[in-house]
Formats: structure tokens, C-alpha cells, sequence
């Protein structure tokens, strides 16, 4: 599809303002479950897009709870003063896919704050490096992007560095083998084209942990 990248953009910029709603309607904040936030996000999209529907389950994590990557349910937790909470949530918009994560500090915690702005601000550094070299696997950047972690005094704390995204649903395309995601066994070109023999398109996500404090943030949007 060769507007594919502008209907994934599209359904990112929709993302992107619910996100925007809610911070706005102050729905993150101490005193809330995850499940209570999870809800209200559903019902914001509801409203705002009409979204129902999400191609992966909805993610809320609060305090130690970020640790944990996506795999795992780890028990609902209530969001404290100077908490640290991240969302990933995949909506469908159109039968396009989205996939957005971000980090929120609950008061103004130096330490928390640096590292919510640390897993956006490596996103970009991972993103250049593809844009420089769009050939590397999937293995080589979630390489670099663990190598990007630890110099900037953190753990990586996801199984993966990102994965492919498209026209809902993307597994009918390609399956769930490693090769669809940026893993440390995915030695394929990201850039190579699917088994349609169309250009393939990556989220990447910064998944960064203090397993010492338990606390984590994560940054995930399309790459471009």
C-alpha cells in the first residue's frame, strides 16, 4: 500500500491527542488504580475517536510495576504521590494501527523525571541510527539500543526494541516469528520488504529500568 506510512502517521497523530486528553483531564494522578486509568483512557477514546477496538491489550503500569515488560500482568497497583506511571495502548483507528507509549511523573521527583526523559530522549538517538543505516537487523539495533541503556546509566528492560506495524490485523502478513520484531535474534534487515513485497514499517520502544529503586519508563511511537 503506498500510502500506508501516511495512514499509520494518521492514526499515530490520533493517538498522540488522547494522550494529550489525558494529561489535560489530570486522569493520571495519585490515589487511581491502574485498572482505573485503563478504563478512563478506553472511555476517553471512546469519546474523542470513537475507538473500541485495540490490537494488543491495554497496558497501565505504576510504581514498581514498570519494571515489567509487555508480557507480564503484574497485580493492579494505585498510583502514589510522586509515583511514576507509563501507558501503551494500540488502538485501531480506520483499521490502521497505532502503538504509543509514554511516561508521567506524579510531582516533580529529579530522579523520575530524568528517567522519563531519558527513554524519549534515546528513542530519537535509535531512530537516527536507523534512518542512517535503514539495512541494520533487528538484532543490531536492539544491540544498540541496550548498549544506549546502560551508558546512559540504566537497564534495558524489554525482551524487545520494538516491532512491525500496519493494516490491522499485521500478523495475517508476516505471523509472530522473531523476525517481526526488533529482537536479539532477528539477524534480517529491517528494511526488507514484506512477503507482499511491500515496505515494512517499525515501532520502536525504550523500555528503561532502576531495577535497584524499581521504577521504569518507556517511550514508543512509530519510526519514521
Amino acid at each position: 500500500m503506498s500510502n500506508s506510512i501516511e495512514q499509520l502517521i494518521a492514526a499515530e497523530e490520533k493517538a498522540a491527542g488522547l494522550f494529550k486528553e489525558i494529561e489535560s483531564r489530570n486522569i493520571i494522578r495519585a490515589g487511581v488504580t491502574e485498572k482505573e486509568i485503563n478504563e478512563a483512557v478506553f472511555k476517553l477514546a471512546d469519546e474523542l475517536y470513537g475507538i473500541k477496538k485495540y490490537w494488543h491489550k491495554r497496558i497501565v503500569r505504576a510504581g514498581e510495576n514498570t519494571l515489567h515488560p509487555y508480557d507480564e500482568n503484574p497485580p493492579n497497583l494505585t498510583v502514589q504521590e510522586d509515583d511514576i506511571v507509563f501507558l501503551d495502548f494500540g488502538p485501531i483507528l480506520e483499521e490502521w494501527e497505532a502503538d504509543y507509549g509514554r511516561t508521567y511523573v506524579v510531582g516533580n521527583d529529579a530522579y523520575k523525571l530524568k528517567l522519563a526523559a531519558d527513554s524519549e530522549r534515546l528513542w530519537f538517538i535509535a531512530q537516527e541510527l536507523v534512518q542512517k543505516n535503514p539495512a541494520i537487523t533487528g538484532a543490531e539495533l536492539y544491540r544498540y539500543c541496550v548498549s544506549l541503556a546502560q551508558d546512559a546509566g540504566w537497564e534495558f528492560g524489554g525482551p524487545i526494541a520494538g516491532h512491525l506495524i500496519g493494516h490491522f490485523p499485521h500478523e495475517q502478513l508476516d505471523g509472530e516469528e522473531k523476525t517481526n520484531y526488533i529482537h536479539p535474534e532477528n539477524h534480517v534487515s529491517m528494511n526488507k520488504l514484506n512477503s507482499q513485497g511491500q515496505q515494512r514499517h517499525w515501532i520502536i520502544e525504550i523500555h528503561l529500568v532502576d531495577r535497584h529503586l524499581k521504577i521504569g519508563s518507556f517511550f514508543e511511537q512509530i519510526a519514521i
